[in-house]
């Protein structure tokens, strides 16, 4: 699998001390990471977390993430913002996961990008579930270079490896983009039956998403 995105859900993750202990190891294995757009990527994001205080640090990713609208981590939201519609595409997510026997974070939406990253790292159709949403990465990565935010550089590091965006993404990336999510708030729970929905094995712990 490829293990770039597992360092890309770390690093997306708030910054606890043991992101700070690891330094020298993620390091280590962002230097070996390819293509050469992704290694450079990765290594100026950690540049960055060698350079800034873990409290700065934190404080910067709480107003980047949680403070900034378009900056969200969660793919279906650039599309459907908070709209019946996006409940409908995290079904997608919660059957993916079920069917891999992974086992995902329960306190986070499945459409947490961090997740979605650990969950390729382990599957292909976890990687299949990055490319179908190439386009909102694009956003999220416009949004964060809008920001001025180091954060860019990890989404640069994972788009790197994915097949660049065609024609009809690009129209969708700018039409997104001018019109920003939707703000219809009906509600997020996927409108399936909770049996369906519910018991997606055990083979597969996940890690990703540790809640703060």
């Amino acid at each position: 699998m490829n293990s770039s995105f597992k360092l890309a859900s770390v690093l997306l993750q708030y910054p606890s001390a043991a992101l700070f202990d690891g330094l020298d190891e993620l390091d280590a294995f962002a230097a070996g990471t390819s293509p050469r757009p992704a290694r450079e990527a990765f290594g100026q994001f950690l540049h960055w977390l060698r350079t800034t205080s873990p409290t700065e640090v934190a404080q910067h990713y709480v107003e980047t993430f949680d403070l900034r609208r378009r900056c969200a981590l969660y793919l279906t939201y650039y599309r459907y913002g908070d709209t019946r519609k996006r409940g409908m595409a995290m079904v997608i997510f919660k059957t993916a996961y079920r069917d891999a026997g992974f086992v995902p974070c329960e306190s986070e939406l499945p459409d947490y990008l961090p997740m979605v990253l650990e969950f390729a790292d382990l599957c292909p159709r976890g990687e299949r579930l990055l490319h179908s949403h190439r386009a909102d990465l694009a956003l999220l990565h416009r949004a964060l270079e809008k920001a001025g935010t180091p954060y860019a550089s990890i989404i640069s590091g994972v788009s790197a490896q994915l097949p660049r965006l065609g024609r009809r993404e690009l129209s969708q990336v700018r039409t997104a983009w001018e019109s920003g999510p939707p703000e219809e708030e009906v509600g997020l729970e996927p409108f399936a039956p909770p049996e369906y929905l519910s018991g997606y094995g055990a083979s597969v712990p996940a890690g990703a998403a540790v809640p703060r």
